[in-house]
C-alpha cells in the first residue's frame, strides 16, 4: 500500500459536487491546503444522472459566493441569475468550469473513491491523544489503494447513490432484489422523454414515492402517454394525504416548485393516472397472467394489488452511506441520521416549510473534532435539501476550520418557503392553536418561543404550552419545540 504525500496535511473534501466544490473554494480562498476526492470520472456525478431535469431554484441560489469569485477571476461569464438551469447546465456551465480553474484543478482527484476514514494511529476505542491526531483516509483509485493524512475532513458525498428500497419497513420488499425483477426497477429520475424513452413508451409504468422526484417523473410520463398510445401510468403512495406534495402553488417562494405541484394536482384531479393511496409495498412478484409483467402487492391485504406492471420507477428518496465512517466517533440522530442539533430543524414529521433556521458549524459538529458532513448528507434521511443550504454550511465550516469563529457563527440562511408546512397539514391536536408553527415567530417578545406563546404571556399566562395532545405525536414534542417554537 503506497501513500500520497501532501505537506502540510490538507483538509480532505469527499465529493466534487456543488457543495464539495463550494467547500474547496472557501478553503482555497482562505489559503488552507485542500485535497478533493471524487469517485466519478467528472464533477457532480450524481447530478449528471438526471441532466435533463430543470431545477426549481434559479441560478442565484445555485452558485456559491467563493466559487463565483474564483470563476470570475478566470474570465467566466455568469449566467442570468433568474434563469432556471437544468442539472446538466449546472454541471456544464458552472461546476466543470469551476473545477478547471487554476485555484482548484490541482487539488481535485477524479476516479478516487474514499473507502474508509479513521484517525491516524487510533481505532475507535482508543482515546488518549485522539483529538490531536490527523485523520487517515483510505482511497481507492485506478492505480491501487492509497492512504491520505488529513488535518480535517469535510464529507460532501451526498446520498443519491444510496436510494431507499421500495419496502414499507425501510427494507427491500420481497422479490425486489431478485434478478428478473431488479432489472425492471430504476431509482431516481430516468430520462423518460429522452434517452430512456423506449424503455417506458407503450408500457405500464409504476412510480413509487411522494416527493418532488416522483412528481417530475409522473409529469414526464404523462407527456409520454399523450405522445405514445398504450403508455399507462400508475402511482403508489404510502400516505393518504397529497397536499404536502401538491405544495403551496402561487405561495411557493420558488415558482417552478409551486407549478410542479399544481400540475401534478391537475393530473390527479383529471384522473389521468391510476392512483393507489395508502399503498405500502410488501412484495413484488412475476405476474402469472402476464409473464412479462409484475404484480405489486400491498402490505395492507385489503388493498388490491397493482397488476401488469412493466417498469417501476422508485422515487423513494435516499439515505447517507455511513459505513466508511464507522471508525470515527460520530453522533447521529436516531431518526434521521443527521447530527443531533440539526435534526429538530429538518425533521419532516414536524417541519416541511422548505426553510430551516440558519445553521452552520455548531449544528454540524460531531464528537470527533474537525469532521463535518455537509450538503445533502448532512440532512441524513430528511428530504427537501437545497443547494443554498449546503453553500452556507460550507462557508461556516471552513471559517471554523480556519479559526475564524466570528465568521463561522455569523450564519445567514434565507431560503424560499414552499407555502405549505407539515404543521398546516397535521391534525389540530398536534400543536396548540394550530397554524404554522404555533402561529409563526413572535412579533416583539424575543423571549417568546412563538406567536402563540407571546400572546399567552401578554395575557398573564405562563406561556402557550405548545406540545403534543396525543400519543401519536408524543415522540415529536422535543423536535417541535426546537423547530417551531424556539
Amino acid at each position: 500500500m503506497s501513500s500520497i504525500t501532501i505537506s502540510p496535511s490538507p483538509i480532505a473534501v469527499i465529493g466534487a459536487g456543488p457543495v464539495g466544490l463550494a467547500a474547496a473554494s472557501h478553503l482555497v480562498r482562505r489559503g488552507l491546503p485542500v485535497v478533493v476526492y471524487e469517485a466519478g470520472a467528472g464533477v457532480a456525478d450524481h447530478l449528471g444522472r438526471y441532466r435533463q431535469v430543470r431545477l426549481f431554484s434559479p441560478w442565484r441560489f445555485n452558485i456559491d459566493r467563493a466559487a463565483r469569485e474564483l470563476l470570475m477571476a478566470s474570465g467566466w461569464k455568469a449566467p442570468d441569475d433568474e434563469q432556471l438551469p437544468t442539472a446538466g447546465e449546472l454541471v456544464d456551465d458552472y461546476l466543470t468550469p469551476l473545477s478547471r480553474t487554476p485555484a482548484l484543478a490541482p487539488h481535485i482527484h477524479f476516479g478516487a473513491r474514499v473507502l474508509a476514514v479513521s484517525k491516524l494511529g487510533f481505532d475507535k476505542a482508543k482515546t488518549a491523544g485522539r483529538e490531536q491526531a490527523d485523520f487517515l483516509l483510505q482511497v481507492q483509485t485506478g492505480d491501487g489503494l492509497y492512504e491520505q493524512r488529513a488535518r480535517a475532513v469535510i464529507d460532501a458525498s451526498g446520498t443519491w447513490s444510496q436510494p431507499n428500497p421500495l419496502g414499507i419497513h425501510g427494507l427491500s420488499a420481497r422479490g425486489e432484489t431478485e434478478v428478473g425483477i431488479r432489472a425492471r426497477i430504476v431509482h431516481g429520475m430516468p430520462d423518460i422523454l429522452g434517452a430512456d424513452r423506449s424503455r417506458y413508451a407503450g408500457r405500464k409504468v409504476l412510480v413509487v414515492g411522494a416527493g418532488h422526484s416522483a412528481a417530475g417523473n409522473l409529469l414526464a410520463l404523462a407527456t409520454l402517454t399523450e405522445q405514445t398510445p398504450g403508455t399507462r401510468l400508475a402511482w403508489a403512495v404510502r400516505g393518504t394525504d397529497l397536499r404536502r406534495l401538491f405544495g403551496g402553488g402561487e405561495n411557493d417562494g420558488l415558482p417552478a416548485r409551486g407549478e410542479l405541484g399544481s400540475r401534478l394536482r391537475a393530473l390527479v384531479e383529471q384522473e389521468l393516472l391510476e392512483l393507489h393511496l395508502g399503498f405500502g409495498i410488501r412484495e413484488i412478484v412475476l405476474d402469472g397472467k402476464l409473464p412479462e409483467g409484475l404484480r405489486v402487492v400491498a402490505s395492507d391485504s385489503t388493498k388490491p394489488p397493482i397488476e401488469g406492471v412493466d417498469e417501476i420507477i422508485a422515487s423513494t428518496g435516499s439515505r447517507p452511506e455511513l459505513g466508511m465512517l464507522r471508525e470515527l466517533r460520530l453522533r447521529f440522530d436516531p431518526w434521521l441520521e443527521s447530527t443531533d442539533a440539526l435534526a429538530p430543524l429538518i425533521d419532516p414529521n414536524v417541519h416541511s416549510c422548505g426553510t430551516v433556521r440558519p445553521h452552520g458549524h455548531r449544528e454540524l459538529e460531531h464528537p470527533e473534532p474537525r469532521f463535518y458532513a455537509i450538503g445533502a448528507k448532512s440532512y441524513g434521511r430528511a428530504p427537501n435539501f437545497l443547494m443554498a443550504t449546503g453553500y452556507e454550511q460550507a462557508r461556516s465550516v471552513v471559517a471554523a476550520l480556519a479559526g475564524d469563529l466570528a465568521a463561522a457563527d455569523d450564519v445567514q440562511l434565507e431560503l424560499p418557503e414552499t407555502g405549505v408546512c407539515s404543521t398546516d397539514l397535521a391534525s389540530p391536536d398536534l400543536v396548540a392553536g394550530g397554524g404554522a408553527c404555533c402561529g409563526g415567530p413572535p412579533k416583539e417578545d424575543a423571549s417568546a418561543c412563538c406567536a402563540l406563546d407571546e400572546v399567552k404571556k401578554t395575557e398573564g399566562e405562563a406561556g402557550c404550552g405548545c406540545g403534543p395532545k396525543s400519543a401519536v405525536v408524543a415522540a415529536s414534542a422535543k423536535r417541535l419545540k426546537s423547530a417551531c417554537c424556539g
